[in-house]
């Protein structure tokens, strides 16, 4: 016998996007010519910031310059304010925050695609910035030997994964997302100030708490705004994977969904006699005497198999419907060998003889 079984919170979950009504389609960004443009010119800066690092150029003095300045000690009043400040451009915190706010857009506007996004985006990330950072192997300002040395190629040593700084390169593509996502123009742009103000304030914080070089917070900039320029080349992919989602969905949850406890067989039918709306029957002359609505049943005493009723052709009105008849003359037969009500004697008629007299 099958049981019903109890809804899990994944299933509850499922349940309420199908009984959310269909919200009107998100405005999916394409790769127009203007983002092909700026792509195009932020790959240019992301490279020239490498080429300029590990050439030991004037950007490599510049970071020597405000390493040595120690803003962490000419301002030591925002230091504990900065210390939580750059929380905000720590991958797990922010990502935790940002998933939470997706997941409420995916639960109202019934579809998965902001968290995919974010996920692709996040994924994207790790693999282009993990990448040049341990290929690049530059060491931190904590861990400088060499002043004037742009500190590369260090890869065994600790602290050499700081270029480009990943907190800059998370604020960007964390909070970018959100503008990435907006449902209207004004939203977006509102929100690309946002995460550019966001993105900023946590790089210059790297930079005066003395975890990065300035060099590293202006390549984790350009990293992570290529992450957001890239993701609508993202979209084919993100759009199959939402619909594989929802397929997998259909096919393992809606069927746990439809199982009902098996009930007992149902007792068979009593066939049923159509009945006919019942007309009334005119109103009867007067005089006229009501007609038989039925054969009364034959039944004989000895107790056999009852003949069942028939009713007479036609319409058959209920009994309040019927035209009451009154009956004309005596109900009964006269008797000649009854006196009458009156109380007086009986009389007996005599007979006539053949000569037309009484008989005495």
């Amino acid at each position: 016998m099958r049981t019903e079984s109890k809804p899990t919170r994944l299933d509850r979950m499922f349940a309420r996007l199908d009984r959310e009504p269909a919200r009107p389609g998100l405005d999916v960004p394409r790769m127009t010519r203007h983002r092909v443009v700026l792509f195009g010119a932020t790959l240019t800066f992301y490279i020239t910031i490498v080429l300029a690092v590990a050439t030991t150029s004037w950007l490599v003095r510049l970071d020597w310059q405000a390493m040595l300045f120690r803003p962490y000690q000419q301002w030591p009043k925002v230091h504990a304010f900065l210390d939580y400040w750059v929380v905000l451009g720590q991958r797990g915190p922010t990502a935790v925050m940002v998933t939470a706010w997706l997941g409420w857009r995916c639960w109202r506007q019934h579809t998965l695609r902001p968290l995919l996004a974010f996920g692709a985006a996040l994924l994207l990330l790790n693999i282009t910035v993990g990448a040049v950072k341990y290929g690049l192997g530059r060491s931190g300002p904590h861990y400088a030997t060499e002043v004037g040395s742009n500190e590369m190629w260090h890869w065994f040593q600790a602290g050499s994964d700081i270029f480009p700084s990943g907190h800059t390169a998370n604020a960007v593509v964390t909070w970018g997302i959100l503008a990435y996502l907006a449902s209207t123009p004004a939203a977006r742009r509102y929100l690309s100030a946002l995460s550019a103000i966001m993105s900023l304030s946590v790089g210059l914080t790297t930079v005066y708490l003395g975890t990065h070089w300035l060099s590293d917070v202006l390549l984790g900039w350009a990293a992570g705004l290529l992450v957001l320029l890239a993701l609508p080349w993202l979209e084919p992919l993100i759009g199959r994977a939402e619909a594989w989602v929802l397929a997998q969905r259909d096919r393992v949850y809606v069927p746990r969904a439809r199982r009902v406890p098996a009930s007992p067989a149902p007792a068979p039918a009593l066939p049923t006699v159509p009945v006919t709306a019942f007309q009334p029957h005119p109103p009867a002359p007067s005089g006229a005497t009501e007609p038989a609505a039925c054969e009364p049943a034959s039944s004989p005493r000895g107790g056999g198999a009852r003949t069942p009723v028939r009713l007479a052709p036609g319409p058959h009105p209920v009994r309040t419907e019927r035209t009451p008849v009154t009956p004309v003359g005596a109900r009964r037969p006269p008797h000649t060998d009854r006196p009458a009500r009156g109380g007086g004697p009986a009389t007996t008629t005599r007979p006539l003889t053949a000569n037309g007299q009484r008989d005495t």
